[in-house]
């Protein structure tokens, strides 16, 4: 048995989960006449953005009663959803199912199974609600296995609200208020409206720029085609995009 003495006047955090957030501005040396600063979200701990609005929609799912101790969440993901929920599964000692199209990066996979999550490989289908596609084999999960909740990323209003509440005064706090325009890319919308929602609250001239997918629901208006990039195309109607009006 031993002891370890903490002196008290040492910072530092209970748990993995309180370092989300708060992740550095780096000026990008682009040729430009405006000042290019990109936000390091990698630097999270489950190494992407998604570590917010995950974080988001378990606590917001814990308060409502929706998600009871050693329950089990399960989501569909394009990756980085599904390693945070599985690295806050892990800390929060819940089981979690993540189901991903076949175009997720081997590095994604991996990453889900290094936090114990099991993972369920769907295959690539063009509208989000095929019976196939990892979509709809999520839902069918979450109603067949007990005590499952589903944060069901492309509809939760916790996911922008995550964003208001933390990326977007993030921004302008690190930027002085001196911010023009954000882009961000867009695949549930949740990072665009809720940081774009902020942003135009403090100044409604900033102007805010999401990147989709050329072949998305969205984009195509609603004759989408497969298409292999990962994490961004606004697949579906979605009341996230409401969200930031």
């Amino acid at each position: 048995m031993f002891f370890i003495s903490i002196d008290t006047s040492i910072q530092y955090h209970n748990n993995i989960l309180s370092t989300i957030g708060n992740t550095p501005l780096v000026k990008i040396n682009f040729e430009s006449r405006a000042a290019i600063y990109a936000k390091l979200e990698y630097l999270n701990p489950g190494g992407s953005i998604k570590d917010r609005s995950a974080l988001a929609m378990i606590e917001d799912a814990e308060r409502q009663g929706l998600l009871r101790p050693k329950g089990t969440i399960i989501e569909a993901s394009s990756g980085n959803q599904g390693i945070a929920l599985a690295m806050i599964g892990a800390v929060k000692k819940y089981r979690v199912i993540i189901t991903v199209s076949k175009k997720a990066s081997e590095e994604k996979k991996n990453a889900i199974h290094s936090y114990g999550a099991k993972l369920v490989v769907c295959p690539v289908v063009e509208r989000y609600d095929d019976p196939r596609g990892c979509w709809a084999v999520a839902k069918r999960l979450a109603r067949e296995i007990p005590h499952a909740f589903m944060p069901d990323q492309h509809f939760n209003l916790a996911n922008p609200d995550a964003h208001y509440r933390s990326t977007g005064p993030e921004i302008w706090r690190q930027t002085r208020g001196k911010i023009t325009h954000f882009f961000a890319a867009a695949g549930t919308a949740g990072t665009i409206s809720g940081t774009g929602k902020y942003l135009k609250k403090k100044n409604p001239n900033v102007k805010i720029f999401g990147v989709d997918a050329a072949n998305s629901y969205f984009s195509t208006k609603g004759n989408q085609k497969p298409y292999q990039i990962e994490g961004m195309g606004i697949d579906h109607d979605t009341p996230i995009l409401i969200y930031y009006r």
